[in-house]
């Protein structure tokens, strides 16, 4: 469940201030959070979010279960302008784009912990290794005056 957002015109550092605000979040949650952040990209952060859900959808995905795993913004094109100053010199000005990419992931459920009779039948073995290696080792004889 991937989606791409291809020469975003807005600086790559700036974008990513939102996508790390909403990496590891539920989808639905990210939408909500995206919906009153007042910034500039937040509007298609949360349009590629809703295309990435739609493409889930599509595969037969559960849109509860569904978490943002990974939300990369990369850099993009860097279109070069110049700008008049003083003396006849011209001063370059960047105009940066970012590509953003989004990957939903499915929930798994956790593992079950060990039972607490493997633990103790581990610790049983480790003792029994150390005692058989102390009793392969010589004693050492204590010198007295």
């Amino acid at each position: 469940m991937k989606a791409y957002l291809k020469n975003y015109r807005q600086s790559p550092r700036k974008v990513r201030l939102v996508a790390s605000l909403v990496t590891g979040k539920k989808v639905s949650d990210a939408i909500v959070a995206l919906e009153f952040l007042p910034k500039r990209a937040s509007l298609p952060i949360k349009k590629l979010l809703l295309s990435a859900l739609a493409n889930a959808k599509a595969q037969g995905k559960d849109e509860a279960g569904l978490f943002i795993k990974e939300l990369r913004v990369d850099k993009g094109i860097v279109m070069k302008r110049m700008m008049p100053r003083a003396m006849g010199r011209g001063a370059r000005i960047n105009k940066r784009t970012s590509h953003v990419n989004v990957l939903l992931a499915e929930r798994t459920a956790k593992l079950p912990k060990a039972k607490k009779g493997a633990k103790k039948e581990k610790t049983e073995v480790k003792k029994e290794i150390k005692s058989s290696s102390k009793a392969k080792k010589p004693a050492k004889a204590s010198a007295s005056k």
